[in-house]
């Protein structure tokens, strides 16, 4: 287990350090979606979660109830994540290091 995570430590820094910045975008879009304030992008957000965060934002938006009534979310995210998996996978069969 330990050398999976010395071989692979910049793409597993890289999905983490995504992952947080889309669980803080998703929490402030919520809080500013309460209070009126000035809302992140729909792209934006679906961006960051093309990017590598789309297993945390899904997890944030269930959490917290944001988005959850929005298709475009809700079904786009999970593809975004099946999408990925399949990339590793494919990757990882024609013997690419990640």
């Amino acid at each position: 287990m330990l050398e999976f995570l010395r071989e692979h430590a910049v793409i597993i820094c890289y999905v983490v350090i995504v992952s947080i910045i889309a669980v803080i975008v998703t929490a402030k879009d919520k809080i500013r979606a309460m209070n009126g304030g000035r809302r992140t992008p729909e792209t934006t957000l679906l961006l960051l979660s093309a990017l590598g965060g789309s297993v945390m934002m899904l997890v944030m938006m269930l959490l917290i109830r944001h988005k959850t009534k929005h298709k475009k979310f809700m079904i786009g995210i999970p593809i975004i994540i099946v999408l990925q998996a399949i990339a590793v996978y494919s990757l990882i069969r024609m013997g690419v290091p990640i």
